[in-house]
């Protein structure tokens, strides 16, 4: 048995279909691209092989043609990729593999994350250590807000398992915070990147700031990487900062000035994923056009940033639009307001409902899980890593 896949219909041609029927040119452009349709052509099938593929198509809406040993299968990565986890009936594993395969193959997604202190491998998930050193973020304001604390706190976190870290000295959380002067994010950052970065330089650092000042103090201390919660939308010379020593860039999906991120003041979208796809490709041409190269960009689609409750769940059930554009995929869920519109839970107990969003965002492909209790979320991955290699 043979798959193989044959030259997706051109999102030109589907953009131009859109604007025909009233689509803007701008979200047709996003719709069109997010699609990123696919054929496969699958040979040498035996009947029954031929008819369990045609019902798990025809469950996950995926169209199918099929012959006397042969079938298309003809959907976006996203609704490929969704046959893939169907369960399907009595498709044989070698064809669900094969098929697979030809997905990573078009999407192209990289298999390393390259940075200017090293490379990280992205072929499994890696948990990423939020280390908040300010006096008011929204679930661990003030305890790490000392050097010592912030220190012993890493140190745990690296214990229980964090491939990574994030530091954060300028809270986004709810309620419209007052902005932190450079200067001040810099008093609280310098002694805790400089001292990790001394005590273990195998670790990769990130730094979550807007400011490009402070990402240049930060990478020229030690840092790998700087996190844009705005997505260059703030400062693009944080762009210029991490070209000029081959840094790692996360560019994060949001809306508004500063203090409205983490309200709902602009969560309003016809479609939230097209919409936040097209406004991180901007990010990117931004990043691209300022000679960031593309080896170093991650994206994040801003979960919990101007986004209700529904729309962040529509983000995690459609991730792999935003994985199909190819680059990695970061996500930060922890105790996010969104999980507790379901749960009923306050910010210091949603780490259980966390790690759930963490198993649906890496199963949809994104590799990087930016989350506050650590241990428990590498505890659950390492489960589902061990499921994948039975």
């Amino acid at each position: 048995m043979n798959v193989t896949p044959i030259a997706p219909r051109g999102p030109e041609r589907v953009r131009d279909a859109l604007v025909r029927r009233g689509m803007s040119e701008s979200k047709a452009a996003a719709a069109a691209q997010g699609l990123a349709p696919i054929v496969l052509l699958l040979d040498n099938m035996t009947p029954g092989d031929r008819d369990a593929t045609a019902a798990a198509a025809h469950n996950q809406g995926v169209e199918s043609i099929a012959g006397h040993d042969w079938m298309l299968l003809s959907g976006s990565t996203s609704n490929l990729a969704s046959l893939l986890r169907s369960g399907s009936g009595h498709v044989p594993e070698a064809i669900l593999h094969e098929i697979g395969q030809c997905l990573h193959d078009a999407v192209g997604r990289p298999e390393f994350w390259v940075m200017q202190c090293g490379r990280v491998a992205l072929a499994g998930p890696i948990v990423v250590g939020i280390l908040n050193i300010t006096p008011d973020s929204f679930s661990d304001g003030g305890e790490f807000s000392t050097v010592d604390s912030a220190l012993r706190h890493a140190e745990s976190m690296l214990q229980n398992g964090a491939g990574m870290l994030d530091i954060g000295a300028e809270s986004t959380r709810p309620g419209k915070p007052e902005p932190v002067t450079a200067a001040e994010e810099w008093l609280r950052l310098e002694p805790v990147i400089s001292e990790l970065a001394r005590r273990h330089p195998a670790v990769p650092l990130s730094v979550d700031t807007v400011k490009s000042a402070t990402a240049r103090r930060a990478l020229e201390a030690g840092a790998w990487a700087i996190n844009d919660v705005s997505g260059l939308r703030f400062d693009p010379g944080i762009a210029d900062v991490c070209a000029d020593r081959g840094a790692g860039l996360i560019l994060m999906h949001s809306r508004g000035s500063f203090a409205e991120m983490a309200t709902y003041d602009h969560a309003t979208y016809d479609d939230v994923v097209a919409e936040t796809l097209l406004e991180l490709d901007l990010s990117v041409e931004l990043a691209a056009a300022r000679r960031v190269r593309r080896e170093s960009i991650v994206l994040d689609p801003g979960l919990g940033f101007s986004k209700r409750p529904e729309q962040n769940y529509e983000i995690l059930k459609r991730l792999e639009s935003v994985v199909s554009r190819g680059y990695p995929v970061m996500v930060g869920p922890s105790r996010k307001r969104f999980l507790g519109a379901v749960t009923g839970r306050q910010a210091q107990e949603r780490d259980v409902a966390t790690a759930a969003a963490c198993v649906a965002a890496y199963w949809e492909g994104a590799s990087l899980l930016r989350v506050h209790a650590v241990g428990l979320v590498k505890e659950v991955m390492d489960v589902i890593e061990a499921i994948e290699r039975a």
